[in-house]
């Protein structure tokens, strides 16, 4: 554990469970109802409402072997090769054997797919895809319907829930192992202000971190804060550098930022084409499934065309599918088009790639074990090894069904050693403590240094201040903007050594200023809050990203870099993994192949070689 910690005021308020569940998607409250049904009292946090979610925002539907002929064995096939080199097959292989019963579970549950006049479930397919395998709900609604079905399953098992409560950070007993969790509670209810949820077991499914670039897929609350969490509490996390941009997004213009309206792959699945401004397609010849494409592999296809051209965008021409289809397939999609004065009936639809979604995150094992005991993490915040280096589409509501299911068998069998083993809450553990991660104030050679297979790069940096009970750099909220354009003009799709030296460079004045005004009194010095919360964790987890793509020196999957545009399967078929050690080190290592080393309690490093660090001075 690294001891470090927002600045927050105490908790005022406690709530004891036996697992806290902190995310409300498909990962979250699968896991929640799965614990509660197991007779374990379970308490769901969720940073909005309950639906206000990414899953809500799925348009395209969920992967899984359910029609005729396909078979688990061909959509392993199809996500190794979408993960380019860097997907754990055994994690990949758990995925699509375990999920088929899963989705029918969720059917179960409530959930209503799109069927066919038979009957059967409805499939379509997306990037990727041999096979038709996609099943949708709604026409191309189906998280909207996912989320309704778990949300109604959740209050009917009157579960027990805190909305609009930001997550702040892990609390741990004497022996190092999760004790629950401090978070914020926004407005008005049962609980106000800071509080804790008291557990041996914590679920991270936060979601993602989209919020970090100007224009993302993401809803306002995916600000990376499980990532960030999970560093500060001694978590390994991996492969931060492969953020998916979404080929087909909505062009609202040039200076739109925050979520931007999708136009779900499944609209290419059923046939539309990508088309330049004379109306050539583009994407014939570039690979065997044409628009069909991974999304990698699309969305650059997309942004050269942009360069090619000197434009803005490229277009989506659906026009062939005529208005009955557009009105009974893709409702959401038309509604979204027209509220921005296009109609997709007579005119292709403006489009560019957007941050959508991380394929790393807090590395896990199999059973959604993260490398602190008692914490789990699920979905889009884990790193299961699923996705590789880019995500197979549909893919990720698949995941956070499957891997929740296997969380809550966890809880479930890890219950009784876990009781055994608790020991008493420290009072350095319950009180949030004057500290964060951002008080080194040099710029980050381990950001910039080579990483070799023999040593462990670690931040040179001033530990003096680390004594001092001074308050934490938590960042000013208007500096939101400024990290999202940075990471939009420096690691967005297109990637260079010199946009990222760049990126790195304006990250660490942001850092430095905040630690700067940290020291000092008066109205400079940022307060406590969640938008303060909420950028400092943008600026960790953006500094992160951008370390792992500068040390990462080739193009693989939806990491590309213009100046290293081959894939190097000899050095680079490894994973880097980031955590921060208790004197506020980031260390950042490469695993030794391609696999995922077992993982350990914190403090024991898997994938590296030793490496030197200090004690952490006492908290103050």
């Amino acid at each position: 554990m690294t001891g470090i910690r927002l600045t927050a005021p105490a908790p005022g308020w406690a709530i004891d469970a036996d697992v806290v569940v902190v995310g409300s998607g498909v990962a979250g409250l699968t896991t929640a109802l799965r614990c509660a049904a197991a007779g374990l009292a379970t308490v769901v946090v969720t940073k909005a409402r309950l639906d206000d979610g990414s899953t809500r925002w799925a348009q395209g539907g969920i992967a899984a072997a359910l029609g005729e002929g396909d078979t688990p064995e061909q959509h392993l096939a199809d996500t190794l090769v979408a993960g380019a080199g860097l997907c754990d097959e055994s994690a990949v292989r758990t995925l699509v054997t375990e999920g088929p019963d899963a989705v029918r579970r969720l059917i179960k549950t409530g959930a209503h797919f799109d069927t066919t006049d038979t009957g059967d479930i409805a499939l379509t397919r997306e990037g990727g895809h041999h096979r038709r395998r996609i099943a949708h709900a709604g026409g191309d609604a189906t998280g909207a319907e996912i989320s309704r079905a778990l949300v109604e399953a959740v209050r009917s098992a009157a579960l027990h829930t805190v909305e609009n409560a930001l997550v702040l950070d892990l609390l741990t007993d004497d022996e190092g192992r999760t004790a629950g969790v401090t978070l914020h509670v926004m407005g008005e209810g049962q609980h106000d202000g800071v509080g804790a949820v008291h557990a041996p077991a914590v679920v991270l499914a936060t979601g993602g971190m989209g919020q970090v670039f100007s224009a993302t897929t993401n809803p306002s609350v995916s600000t990376g804060d499980g990532v960030a969490l999970a560093l500060r509490a001694g978590a390994e996390v991996s492969d931060l550098e492969f953020v998916q941009f979404h080929p087909t997004v909505l062009f609202l213009g040039a200076d739109s930022e925050g979520q931007q309206p999708l136009v779900s792959e499944a609209v290419r699945g059923e046939g539309a084409h990508l088309v330049d401004a004379s109306g050539t397609r583009f994407m014939v010849g570039q690979h065997e499934l044409a628009e069909l494409a991974p999304r990698d592999i699309v969305a650059k296809a997309i942004t050269r065309q942009m360069q090619l051209h000197g434009t803005e965008h490229m277009y989506l021409d659906a026009r062939h599918f005529g208005a009955e289809m557009w009105e009974q397939r893709f409702p959401t999609i038309l509604a979204a088009c027209r509220a921005h004065g296009i109609d997709p009936i007579t005119e292709p639809i403006p489009v560019a790639p957007a941050a959508h979604y991380a394929s790393g995150g807090i590395r896990t094992d199999l059973r959604g074990r993260t490398t602190v005991p008692g914490l789990y993490a699920c979905g889009e915040v884990a790193c299961t090894g699923v996705h590789g280096a880019n995500r197979l589409a549909s893919n990720s509501l698949l995941e956070g069904l499957v891997f929740a299911e296997r969380i809550a068998a966890d809880i479930v069998e890890d219950r009784p050693r876990a009781t055994e083993a608790a020991a008493p809450v420290t009072k350095a553990a319950t009180l949030v403590a004057d500290r964060d991660t951002e008080r080194d104030t040099d710029p980050a050679p381990w950001a910039a240094a080579p990483v070799t297979k023999a040593a462990t790069l670690v931040a040179d940096r001033d530990t003096e201040r680390d004594t001092d009970p001074a308050p934490s750099p938590l960042l000013a909220p208007e500096v939101r903007t400024t990290i999202q354009r940075i990471m939009t003009r420096g690691a967005g799709v297109l990637r260079s050594a010199a946009s990222l030296v760049t990126a790195a460079d304006d990250l660490e004045a942001l850092h430095n200023s905040a630690a700067a005004d940290a020291w000092a009194t008066g109205p400079k010095r940022a307060e406590p809050g969640v938008e303060a919360w909420e950028v400092t964790n943008l600026l960790l987890v953006s500094r992160v990203l951008v370390a792992a793509a500068r040390q990462r020196e080739e193009t693989r999957g939806c990491h590309w870099r213009e100046d290293r545009p081959e894939r190097d399967d000899e050095t680079w078929r490894r994973h880097l993994v980031v955590r921060l050690t208790p004197d506020r080190r980031l260390v950042l290592s490469r695993t030794e192949s391609e696999v995922f080393p077992p993982v350990h309690p914190a403090g024991a490093p898997d994938c590296a070689a030793a490496t030197t660090t200090h004690p952490t001075p006492e908290e103050p």
